[in-house]
């Protein structure tokens, strides 16, 4: 095997502890008391009853938009199609045209859980064959001239990619009610469940009622 494996990973870049995530939770209650010119009222605790009175129970997510996270995100090339279907979200993804894998650094794939732990070994070996296959042909087309944006067609969707996103709060709930479910692809759920429960931790009550593995139905009945 000449190509690297490598684990996928989703981690909040910008909120580094529940602190930071209340201090967003304190700019959304400031945002929310604008429209009834309430500022005044707000204190150091008063979110614990804003967040829930006027967002949760009250059902008004558009003041959540005023606060925003950044998540880097490592996954296969699979999974990022599925996560850009999120308009919604900004994104900065590592380019498949202008990094030279054979320069810049090896090129590294995800193989999905379900084939590295599938019963019959024999599964793991026609994975790796594959792999194998493609990153050789790869390196044989930038040998003899091929500019790196013709060569990555032969790149499979296990090739691993970073890709950055940044949304506001309500947006990534609609994420994680939509991506942690029961019918979610396994490796999507393989991220974005890890990255749902540092959410909770990082950012109180906001994310409470999602649970992993929810049916979707169930979830599309829930505020968002």
């Amino acid at each position: 095997m000449s190509f690297d494996m490598i684990q996928p990973y989703a981690l909040l870049m910008d909120v580094p502890n529940r602190d930071a995530g209340v201090q967003l939770l304190k700019k959304i209650e400031w945002c929310g008391r604008i429209s009834h010119r309430s500022e005044e009222a707000q204190t150091e605790d008063s979110w614990l009853r804003f967040i829930p009175a006027v967002v949760i129970n009250h059902g008004d997510y558009s003041i959540v938009e005023h606060a925003s996270a950044t998540v880097d995100m490592l996954t296969d090339r699979g999974i990022t199609h599925e996560l850009v279907r999120h308009r919604l979200f900004g994104f900065t993804q590592e380019s498949t045209r202008f990094v030279n894998y054979a320069k810049k650094m090896p090129p590294s794939f995800i193989i999905p859980e379900e084939i590295a732990k599938h019963d019959n070994p024999l599964a793991l070996q026609i994975w790796y064959d594959a792999i194998n296959m493609c990153e050789d042909t790869y390196r044989r087309l930038l040998s003899i001239g091929i500019s790196p944006q013709l060569a990555r067609s032969v790149f499979p969707n296990a090739l691993s990619s970073r890709i950055i996103v940044t949304g506001n709060l309500r947006n990534w709930r609609h994420f994680f009610l939509m991506r942690t479910t029961k019918e979610t692809h396994p490796q999507m759920r393989q991220v974005a469940i890890p990255l749902l429960e540092e959410f909770k931790s990082k950012i109180p009550i906001l994310y409470d009622d999602i649970e992993p593995l929810a049916k979707q139905n169930e979830n599309l009945k829930k505020a968002r």
